[in-house]
């Protein structure tokens, strides 16, 4: 089986708040965690990887440890603004790497909690979160890609497919 590479941004396990700021359709935090780790569980199997790209959780530390482990796949974090404990931390609930900076993935996708500003002439696109469901961001364009989950159905979604949605236009 081939190993597939996934990637999600903002999913806000237990934060009352993020439900109303950007109307998610959940009638609670229990709702909202229950299905955010049901669609990553049944999307994302135990042999995958998930690039996280920031603003994890909103719980203690023993519930985000809690909420990690019982995610499938191989996960790393690209730290983002609300993610406020320590790298050591979010190894320890099973990150395999952990980054408070972008990161370059496979000499292409620069993987960002924040956007950045990347133009036609430069051999890079970006793939990041932190701007939900903000109407001036595009979903998709020829260098960049918004995986917030409100933009992505709250599944993590395959790179291959942000790679199909950029190279056919479908912004």
């Amino acid at each position: 089986m081939q190993k597939k590479i996934f990637l999600i941004a903002d999913t806000h396990f237990s934060d009352s708040n993020i439900i109303i700021y950007e109307n998610r359709p959940f009638s609670s935090v229990s709702d909202m965690d229950s299905m955010l780790v049901k669609n990553w569980n049944d999307t994302v199997s135990e042999n995958d990887t998930v690039f996280l790209l920031g603003d994890l959780s909103f719980c203690n530390k023993e519930k985000t440890a809690e909420i990690c482990h019982s995610l499938n796949g191989e996960k790393f974090l690209v730290m983002g603004n609300h993610d406020t404990e320590n790298e050591q931390f979010y190894y320890e609930c099973g990150f395999s790497g952990v980054s408070r900076y972008p990161i370059i993935y496979n000499n292409f996708w620069i993987l960002s909690h924040e956007p950045l500003y990347i133009n036609k002439n430069m051999p890079y696109a970006n793939i990041f979160g932190h701007v939900h469901g903000n109407p001036i961001y595009k979903d998709v364009s020829e260098r960049s890609f918004c995986v917030s989950v409100e933009r992505i159905n709250y599944t993590p979604i395959e790179i291959s497919e942000i790679q199909r949605r950029i190279l056919e236009k479908e912004y």
